[in-house]
This record gives C-alpha cells, structure tokens and sequence, in this order.
C-alpha cells in the first residue's frame, strides 16, 4: 500500500511539474495533472468529476465579490489616484531620514486599502514614484527594493483578493479575514518604514534633501488629495466592519466609488471603462482557471489519499507546533520560486489546513500567515510576479531587482516569525468583531 501510495504521489508531482516546465498556464496543468491521477489510478470517472468539481467551486455566491474587487482595482489604476497620493503626502514625508523613499510604503498601504491586488498595488504606485526617484537621484537600489516589498501589501491589507479565495476555500468568514489582516498589514508596513528611516539616518545620500520647503498650511491643504482614498476605505471596510454590507455587496459599493472618483478626476471615458471591464474579466478568468483547476486537483489527490498520507506522515514526526509552521514556512518559500500566490494558497491548503488546526492553530490565524509567505512569493525569482512589474515601468533585470528586494524578503520573514510568535496581532480584530 505504502509502495503504490508513493508511486501515486510521484506520478502526480512529476507529471505536474513537467507540465509547468512545459510552460502550459498553470490552471491547465493542473487540470492534467488531476486528470492523470483520477485515470490511472482511481476507477473513479474523472470527467464527471471534473465537472462537479467545477461547479461546486463556481456555483458560490462569494466569488461575486472577486471580480467586484477586481474591477475596483482597474478603475483605481486608471483614475490618477497615485498622483494625488504623492501630492498629499510629499509635504508630510520629505523631511523624514529616508525622505520620500517613505512614499512607496505610505502609498502602497493606502492603495493596497482599496485595491485588493499585489501587482495594481505595485504597478500604480510605481508609475509615479520611481520616475520622480530617479529625478530627485535618490538611491535606486532602495527605490525599487521598497516598492517590491510594500507592493506586496496589497495581498495583506484588506479587502483582498486573495483573503477571499482563502476564506472560501477554508470556509472562515471573509469578514474576519478582512478584519484579521488589519494589524499585520500596518506591522509590515511599521518594519518597512523603520528600515527605510534607519538606512536614511545611517547614509543620508540615499535620500537627497530637495529645496523645496512645505508649511503646515501645504500639508493641511494638501489632504484633500487623500480624502477620495479614504472614503473608498471607509466606504469598503467600514460598511463590512459595520455590518451594512456582505463583501459582496461592498465591492459593489467599492466599484460605484471608484467610478465616481474617475469621473470627478476627469480620467473616466468609455473607452477608458471598457479596458477597465476587458482588464477584469481577464484578471478574474486567469484567477479563477487557477482556482478550479486546483479544485479539481485537490479532490482528485483527496481520492487517492495522498493529503492524508503527507499529514499522518508529518503528524507521525511529532514536531513541536513551531517547528510545523518553521517546516511550512520553508516549502512555501521553495513553492513561492517556482508559482504564483493563487496557485500556491489553493493547493497546498486541502493538505497544510489539517495539520495547523491539529497543532492548535486558528485558521484565520493561518490565513494570515499564509499570505505573508504568498507575499514573499511576489518578490522571489523567477516567478515573482511584482519584479516582472518593477521591469516593466524601469527595463531592468529581473535578478537585479530580485537582489534590490532582498531586505525586505528578510523583513516578511521577521514579520512572519512574530506573527507567529503572538498570534493576537492577527486575532484580536476578528474576536472584538464575533463579540460585539
């Protein structure tokens, strides 16, 4: 039995690796790889189980909110908000040790509030600062480093789109996973300042001083630039903290925003909207390929017992509950060089889910954790999807900016590790929210 179960488990995991270094879309290749396993190894139909498979995952009214959320993003990208952020928060942040290198962090936090997504939050950020970094000669090591990592927080801070899929998938409330993502999105965002401000006191020339000068009255004046940004928060979050609104009907919320601040900002034509919905539609198409495709997968590998051998194996190495999630954290790393953030969470979760919970983890808990590892996974070569980002808005290569991001690889693994140390900082939210 234990013979076959490996042969099984080496014909699924090579067959889905030769796939992917086939280069065929990973949604498809795991569709293959699924479709291997049932045929060869099960007397079970595999087509009629691909398709329940498919419907089950597709018929769920929560994966409404994803192309909602999507869709918000595409607006936001194209309505100009990344030039109103720079324009508030410059006469805030230019005086700071680390002068406006602070401006990816800041940015991309308040843009990861309201877009959902790793690569809108990189790309619209990075359009106007890194352009505006090379002018003032700040440190373009740093400038691109920083902008890879705070990129990432757009998987972290809510509403995201991957929480979504997690939650569904582990089928915790979206809400709590919105509220738990909260204080580690703005702990990572702190540790990331505090490198940026630390490296600015050490080397003040990373960071030129400008001539110009900002008084109170620049600065007061200049946070009606934020206000939009900050009403698409309170409108999004506030209303599914509140409990006005289902995340579903949020999004829906977040998208009659976002087309009202397009319109206001005068970046709104139709032929704007119609790449706007053709960007959606492609996001949330390749997003959920993924999704079904590891649906099918996963039930497939459940048939033939596989998630179940790996735990009971795992389970019978009596590991100290940290020393799980040190074990965890490695494969994820490893998994992070070689897929994507979507692929990675929908995966492995059918066989990672049981083992945390066993050791006493919460899964929202988990959750988190385990988009801080996909995070990491956006600014690992060669797949990272937010270095392919950075070289598209500078032509640089992807193993230099690999090399830039390096810091703040680190710094999501110091983040991680005292995450896991006192999980409250991802709990608290969600259990003041069960209470009230």
């Amino acid at each position: 039995m234990e013979t076959e179960l490996l042969i099984m488990s080496v014909v699924v995991f090579g067959s889905l690796f030769l796939t992917l270094a086939a280069g065929i879309w990973v949604g498809f290749s795991l569709f293959i790889v699924g479709f291997i396993g049932m045929t060869f190894f099960s007397s079970l139909p595999a087509g009629n189980n691909m398709a329940s498979s498919v419907w089950a995952i597709i018929e769920k009214w929560e994966y409404v909110a994803l192309p909602l959320f999507i869709l918000m993003g595409e607006i936001l990208y194209r309505s100009g908000i990344s030039e109103r952020l720079f324009k508030a928060l410059v006469p805030w942040l230019y005086r700071l040790p680390g002068g406006l290198l602070l401006m990816n962090i800041v940015s991309c936090t308040l843009f990861a509030a309201v877009s959902g997504s790793s690569a809108a939050t990189t790309a619209t950020v990075g359009r106007i600062t890194l352009a505006e970094f090379d002018k003032l000669g700040y440190d373009r090591s740093l400038s691109m480093g920083s902008l890879a990592g705070a990129g990432t927080l757009g998987f972290l801070i809510p509403p995201s789109l991957i929480m979504i899929v997690y939650a569904i998938l582990a089928e915790v409330s979206i809400g709590k996973m919105f509220m738990a993502g909260v204080l580690p999105g703005l702990l990572l965002s702190g540790v990331y300042s505090v490198y940026i401000i630390f490296r600015g006191i050490q080397n003040p020339d990373i960071a030129p001083r400008t001539q110009d000068t900002y008084s109170w009255r620049d600065r007061i004046l200049g946070l009606k630039d934020l206000a939009p940004t900050l009403a698409l928060i309170l409108m999004v979050l506030g209303s599914i903290y509140g409990g006005y609104a289902t995340p579903t009907e949020a999004a829906a919320l977040g998208v009659f925003g976002a087309l009202v601040f397009a319109v206001l900002n005068r970046h709104m034509t139709w032929k704007i909207f119609f790449q706007c919905l053709k960007g959606a539609v492609k996001t949330n198409a390749m997003i959920m390929i993924i999704v079904v495709g590891a649906g099918f997968l996963s039930r497939a590998m459940g048939f033939l017992g596989i998630p179940a051998a790996i735990t009971q194996a795992i389970t019978g190495m009596e590991l100290s509950p940290y020393m799980l999630m040190l074990l965890l954290g490695l494969v994820y790393i490893v998994l992070g060089c070689l897929l994507d953030g979507f692929s990675i969470v929908v995966m492995t979760l059918p066989i990672a889910l049981p083992m945390v919970t066993a050791a006493g983890f919460d899964p929202i808990w988990f959750g988190i954790y385990l988009i801080l590892m996909v995070e990491v996974s956006q600014i690992t070569p060669p797949v990272g999807f937010n270095l392919f980002v950075i070289q598209g808005l500078t032509g640089e290569p992807i193993m230099k900016i690999a090399r830039h991001a390096l810091p703040f690889f680190f710094l999501m693994l110091l983040t991680t590790t005292i995450l896991t140390l006192f999980p409250k900082i991802a709990l608290i939210l969600p259990e003041l929210m069960a209470a009230k």
